[in-house]
């Protein structure tokens, strides 16, 4: 099933202002696309489902007790900025070392109102800028690398919980990721792709 705008609001529990937002969201997507390369051009036509509900299904997984949240690699803001917008409670950054990008991204903050910190750095570069108590990622990197990036914040807050979108070889990933570290993991299949899955980790630590 392909989801479209009408579907959003019967999916996710939002106010009429943060569905505004949205909306904002995807017409400066739609506009800035022409120019640069956001997102996969094959994706724009399905943009609410391809990003818009695929990034808004993670927001049910952020911890309760949650209140500094970053987003590695989010390139056009997926799913970091969609849930900023969704949780204006969090304290947001969104990291991306696209400059481009990132001005998009600023772009959207300001025209939704969006209370975000963008970072753009490598992800290695910002482990001592803030210390995230949940963590996001998109179609970046494997999980073995995924870890080793947030390691460093794992040893500082033993709370931290990590959730990755992944796809067909997410059991793969796993099998590879325990050869070097130690982890709790539970599996949600995602809303969006029947091949991917959404990881959420717990107890990272290196063996």
């Amino acid at each position: 099933m392909i989801y479209q705008k009408e579907d959003f609001r019967k999916l996710f529990d939002i106010s009429s202002d943060v569905f505004s937002k949205l909306e904002i969201y995807h017409a400066l997507l739609l506009k800035w696309q022409k120019a640069i390369n956001l997102v996969s051009p094959n994706s724009i036509p399905q943009a609410w489902h391809r990003h818009f509900i695929d990034s808004s299904q993670l927001v049910e997984l952020i911890p309760e007790t949650a209140k500094i949240y970053a987003d590695l690699g989010c390139g056009a803001g997926f799913p970091g900025l969609v849930l900023a917008i969704m949780r204006p409670e969090l304290e947001v950054h969104l990291v991306e070392s696209d400059e481009r990008k990132c001005q998009f991204m600023r772009t959207v903050a300001r025209e939704t109102g969006a209370n975000v910190q963008i970072h753009t750095k490598r992800i290695e570069n910002v482990s001592d800028d803030f210390c995230p108590d949940f963590v996001t990622a998109r179609a970046l990197s494997s999980l073995e690398n995924l870890f080793e990036y947030c390691l460093p914040w794992a040893q500082k807050n033993k709370n931290l919980e990590l959730c990755f979108l992944k796809g067909a070889r997410a059991e793969e990933e796993l099998e590879i990721a325990k050869k070097k570290y130690s982890f709790d993991y539970t599996s949600t299949q995602s809303i969006t792709d029947s091949g991917a899955q959404i990881l959420s980790i717990q107890n990272l630590t290196s063996m």
